[in-house]
């Protein structure tokens, strides 16, 4: 492990050590209130300026001297097929995106000081902030696709709490699930890429991953690649995925700055940039980003016409330009997406930051939409609706997965519970245990066979007493009705179970379950 390895770990590793101070402080109640403002701020401040201070000199460092762009610290997995590793890259793409990022997080939260000045929820904000910005940085500067994956995670959960940040209120806890819950499509097929990755190369070093895409890349290649894009597009906010990002802007003002105007929708652009040389590979996937990134355009674009407050105009406004950044990434306009990035950033960072002093400001009324747009009923309607993308995921995705978990559930209670035996049921054993009796008494299964000695007899008597059970209970109570009853009581069950089956939903909760039994 070199010193400059160890330098760039401190890049990512100074906010997260930040995140835990202000935790702990908190947790043990020496920075609580408004006494204990002024060193969460100080704390969360100093790792913000050291850290793209140190990247800016790291990086300097390495192009002055013409050294390796990969930086090794050391394997945290390394078994027989496959190791991971905490490693860097520190290339022209990681390092103008990472300093960028860094210094825009520094002015967010030198900005945040004053605006969340005595909010109740102060030390939580910077404590987030904080772990936002390790996992950013984190994501620019790993090496491998497993170590941008936590890094990716991290960001993602520091944007769900800041969403929810004022959690008392519902909308702010549905809007914040309502995010998290789309990212995690973009997760799931982001650990589907690594779990490829990891099966067949055995690596998700990004270095191993581009010299094994070659142009006649194959399936493997292909869904790697796959996975990759659609957890950036669907960060990125691209259509159809577009609707959970104005339910983001539920959380203050600069957090939708730094998460959403800039450096989180932006992380998804940087991740496809990271991947260019498999894009490169996989035609169809620059067909697919092509035809997003056009989609995402149009509906940005018509939506921000018919928008009356400034934090969703711009966040449409955002919408069109990674649109446009996605087109130049599919064209293969890798360093025109690059430079666009950097100015937009920089740019909607500035409207976004700027935006309440501008509400207080303006007197002047929110311009009606055009009037080419107004005289389009329909399109009006749409744009207004932003296109009802939310009624058609409840429709196509949510409706039908909770109907199924209702569904699953049923069969649960009325098939699995009384098979199984679970209390409340009508179970086997006592259906079988059911004999007329005495009002007010309890059924017995007194045993008549004596008592064992010895591991033989305590054997012995165990099968004695099943068989006698199974003579007084089915043989030989009421001439055979114990067997009758057990005879009935099971063609009930499977008539019922075949009258389930031949219902297409519960058909296909036996489908899932077994396919998930297989898989």
């Amino acid at each position: 492990m070199s010193k400059l390895a160890f330098m760039i770990a401190l890049v990512p590793l100074l906010p997260l050590l930040a995140a835990a101070w202000i935790a702990l402080g908190y947790m043990l109640g020496w920075n609580r209130g408004e006494a204990g403002e002024r060193e969460t701020h100080w704390v969360a401040l100093s790792a913000a300026t050291v850290a793209p201070i140190l990247l800016t000199a790291t990086g300097l460092y390495t192009w002055l001297s013409g050294g390796s762009t990969s930086y090794w610290l050391g394997a945290w997995l390394d078994l027989t097929h496959f190791t991971a590793a905490i490693s860097f890259r520190l290339d022209a793409l990681s390092l103008t995106v990472g300093v960028l990022f860094s210094v825009i997080l520094l002015l967010v939260t030198r900005f945040s000081v004053n605006y969340l000045h005595r909010e109740a929820g102060f030390q939580r904000y910077f404590m987030i902030l904080s772990l936002f910005h390790s996992g950013v940085l984190l994501v620019v500067l790993a090496g491998e696709a497993l170590l941008a994956f936590i890094g990716w995670e991290l960001a993602g959960i520091s944007s769900y709490l800041l969403i929810a940040y004022a959690w008392q209120r519902d909308i702010a806890t549905y809007n914040a699930t309502r995010a998290f819950v789309t990212n995690r499509i973009g997760d799931a097929a982001f650990i589907l890429a690594l779990f490829t990755a990891l099966s067949f190369l055995g690596t998700t070093d990004w270095q191993g991953l581009f010299a094994a895409a070659q142009p006649e890349s194959d399936l493997m290649m292909s869904l790697i690649g796959f996975g990759i894009t659609l957890a950036a597009v669907i960060k990125s906010a691209q259509f159809p995925f577009s609707a959970w990002i104005t339910r983001a802007l539920e959380g203050p003002t600069p957090s939708s700055a730094v998460f959403y105007g800039s450096v989180l929708s932006h992380a998804g652009i940087y991740l496809l940039l990271r991947i260019s040389p498999l894009l490169e590979q996989a035609t169809l996937l620059s067909y697919l980003l092509f035809t997003m990134g056009l989609a995402t355009v149009v509906y940005g674009w018509l939506t921000a016409q018919a928008q009356t407050d400034i934090k969703t105009s711009l966040i449409h406004a955002t919408l069109v330009q990674t649109g446009l950044m996605l087109i130049e990434i599919a064209l293969g306009l890798y360093t025109l997406a690059t430079i666009h990035l950097v100015l937009h950033t920089l740019w909607r960072t500035y409207q976004f930051l700027h935006a309440p002093s501008f509400m207080q400001q303006t007197t002047k009324a929110v311009e009606p939409p055009p009037l080419w747009l107004r005289n389009k009923t329909w399109l009006n309607a749409a744009a207004l609706q932003r296109f009802w993308l939310d009624p058609i995921a409840d429709s196509l995705l949510v409706r039908p997965t909770r109907k199924l978990a209702q569904e699953a559930q049923l069969f649960d209670e009325r098939i699995i519970e009384p098979l199984t035996g679970q209390p409340g049921s009508s179970n086997l054993l006592a259906i079988l245990s059911r004999r007329p009796t005495i009002a007010g008494s309890m059924p017995s299964l007194e045993s008549q066979v004596g008592t064992g000695v010895g591991v033989l007899g305590v054997l012995m008597q165990w099968a004695a007493e099943a068989l006698e059970w199974f003579e007084n209970r089915l043989v030989l109570q009421g001439s055979g009705n114990g067997l009758s009853r057990l005879t009935r009581f099971l063609g009930a069950q499977a008539e019922l179970l075949d009258n389930y089956l031949r219902q297409p939903r519960y058909l296909l909760v036996l489908i899932a379950a077994t396919l998930v039994v297989i898989l």
